[in-house]
């Protein structure tokens, strides 16, 4: 679809609205601001109001007294609640300095997968923060771009992006994706196994900072030697009370084997679909692999092994996108090339 004559020049802004993450990306500076993406709100008489975002946010996890919520308000990649979503950019925009624009021109990158639907709720979003005119850009072409792949060559690219909501796999010749496949199962899901294996197995509560936790301490998607151990806090199911409890990384190998498979399947689907030629091109370059969830020890040699190719992690595997949105307000080509409208 052809362009508005507003953004022959690009756009002004580029948000990276991730699950786990959002970052701000001003034209000629890059990621100007990162956030997690979380919200506290507080029910008053006047109804719900925003307390804090971001990083003061998601400090109140879990700690949070009766009446103020601490929301995540995009799962799996898709906005979930379009206030607080809202309310997140707004003061993104504010604290970024989008506001001295008068209504920014704003690119988002969403994932491949979003209905229109979702599409048009990100769109609204950002306007109702601040933006004038709002367009799109799907997640795994923006990785690419900041992975530095040669996405407009005719030659075939893939790259697999393992964020915190969401597994993008995509094969990308001559400015478009030949193959793409996205699926919720990504950062989140490991969290919610360790839980989940924490509570069948030792009869422990934890949240999800704590999760995540020994995900980052102790997670590997392949036996590690030597083993890692990290001490964790929960409450006893059935005592009641707080316990300290060891876990080893073999424990949280076992725990999140079955997000992992989930995530090899995927790759071997787009491979599968892949044509013939542009699997040449594959097996000669190999895949690039980013994403917040890239560093978990033993992906990369996991995802080689599944796939029977080289898997090279990317640099600065969990800017790529945003890198890549930052690429393409510098380049109105390009831009024009790769962006599209709800």
């Amino acid at each position: 679809m052809a362009l508005p004559n507003a953004f022959r020049r690009t756009a002004d802004l580029a948000i990276d609205l991730g699950t786990s993450n959002t970052r701000l990306i001003a034209r000629g500076k890059g990621v100007i601001l990162e956030v997690p993406t979380v919200v506290a709100t507080q029910q008053t008489a006047k109804g719900r109001v925003v307390v804090a975002a971001g990083a003061d946010a998601k400090k109140m996890l879990g700690k949070t007294p009766a009446g103020t919520e601490v929301i995540r308000p995009v799962r799996g990649g898709v906005v979930e609640d379009f206030e607080a979503t809202e309310q997140l950019l707004r003061a993104l925009l504010a604290r970024g300095g989008g506001r001295s624009l008068l209504r920014p021109r704003i690119l988002v990158c969403v994932p491949p997968s979003h209905s229109e639907v979702e599409r048009r709720a990100v769109q609204e979003s950002a306007r109702a923060a601040g933006g004038r005119d709002v367009l799109l850009v799907a997640s795994p072409m923006a990785a690419a771009i900041g992975a530095d792949l040669p996405v407009q060559r005719p030659v075939g690219s893939m790259i697999i992006d393992v964020g915190g909501g969401r597994t993008e796999v995509a094969v990308i010749s001559l400015g478009g994706m030949v193959v793409s496949k996205s699926i919720p199962i990504a950062g989140d899901a490991l969290d919610e196994a360790i839980s989940a294996w924490l509570r069948r197995k030792h009869g422990l509560l934890v949240g999800d900072r704590t999760a995540e936790a020994v995900k980052m301490r102790a997670g590997c998607a392949v036996l590690v030697d030597p083993p890692l151990i990290t001490r964790i806090r929960g409450r006893d199911l059935a005592e009641g009370g707080p316990r300290e409890l060891d876990i080893g990384s073999s424990d949280v190998c076992g725990a999140i084997s079955d997000t992992i498979a989930r995530i090899r399947e995927v790759v071997l689907e787009v491979l599968q679909l892949t044509p013939p030629e542009l699997a040449g091109d594959i097996l000669e370059r190999g895949v690039i692999l980013c994403g917040g969830t890239a560093r978990l020890r033993g992906l990369d040699q996991v995802l080689r092994e599944t796939c029977g190719l080289p898997v090279l992690e990317a640099d600065e595997p969990m800017r790529c996108v945003a890198n890549g949105a930052a690429r393409l307000l510098e380049d109105p080509a390009l831009f024009e090339r790769v962006v599209f409208q709800a």
